[in-house]
């Protein structure tokens, strides 16, 4: 029904844009398996067979890689395909003599590896994409980037991602800030973006450009106070944790600071309840620093 309603507000319908095999064997499959890192081949109770051709993108890609992408899918994918939330890019093929094909091409073309598959049945784990915040690109509030971190870890990391070399399965996220918008609460390996100072009170900013009741009321430990005679905001230091949501609210509560802004690295989250109950990440290592010369670099 909502499939055939016309409407600009939000994003069409899901059913309109699988793929026809997909479409047409939805909650019908017999089967699927690995046959090889980053290629899934996934048999319907119809007998239809589509193979599904993983690859490792950037969070951030320009107009032109995405122009590329489609142009690969024109010609090996009927024109279709997708993004997982783990950014890898997905194609699918019936024909399985094209799948070298397009991982070539895809290799030429755009760069990227073929790969971030994984065989529960037969023991073999591969490493997928890393999620991430948006970094600086786009939000306000990062203690660190994310594009340039997730390069470098997925880079020492990928002949993880091409291949099954790993003994279980493993998710690796970042954060850029303790808002934590990437889920990394709940990763086996996480990295978290930290301030370790408190907002300094830019009062002639607050004073132009803040309504001071909703910044005051944005904090979620009551560190702020509204100083009315002076129309500006006070910080309870002991109380500050350093999230960035007053910042969030008022341009006049900076924390950034190069020197001490950093990131902390969580493990042994844990999201299903397969085996054992879902737990949260803890904390391995605090202080990592991105810009400075002291301390371990990250």
């Amino acid at each position: 029904m909502f499939g055939d309603v016309k409407t600009d507000f939000g994003p069409p319908y899901f059913r309109d844009l699988l793929h026809p095999v997909i479409k047409n064997n939805y909650g019908k499959w017999k089967y699927h398996e690995v046959v090889r890192p980053g290629v899934i081949k996934r048999v319907a109770e119809s007998g239809d067979v589509i193979y599904v051709v993983r690859f490792g993108t950037p969070r951030l890609l320009s107009i032109y890689t995405v122009r590329e992408l489609c142009d690969i899918a024109d010609k090996y994918s009927d024109g279709y395909l997708r993004w997982t939330s783990r950014n890898n890019v997905e194609f699918f093929v019936t024909d399985e003599s094209k799948i070298d094909d397009l991982i070539k091409e895809v290799q030429e073309r755009v760069g990227f590896p073929c790969g971030g598959t994984w065989d529960a049945s037969k023991g073999e784990y591969g490493l997928s994409n890393i999620v991430h915040t948006q970094g600086w690109i786009h939000c306000h509030t990062p203690a660190i980037d994310a594009s340039g971190i997730v390069k470098a870890v997925m880079d020492e990391l990928y002949e993880y991602f091409v291949d099954h070399k790993l003994p279980a399965l493993c998710r690796i996220s970042l954060a850029c800030c303790a808002n934590m918008c990437g889920a990394v609460h709940a990763s086996d390996i996480a990295i978290v973006g930290i301030h370790r100072t408190p907002p300094i009170p830019n009062d002639d900013a607050i004073r132009k450009t803040c309504e001071i009741p909703s910044t005051v009321a944005a904090c979620p430990t009551g560190a702020l106070k509204p100083d009315m005679k002076n129309k500006t905001i006070k910080v309870d230091v002991e109380k500050c944790m350093y999230c960035g949501n007053c910042y969030t609210m008022c341009p006049g509560m900076p924390l950034f600071d190069p020197e001490n802004d950093g990131a902390a690295i969580m493990v042994g989250g844990k999201l299903s309840e397969a085996r054992r109950m879902p737990e949260l990440s803890k904390l391995w290592f605090h202080g990592c620093q991105t810009n400075h010369q002291d301390g371990p670099p990250l």
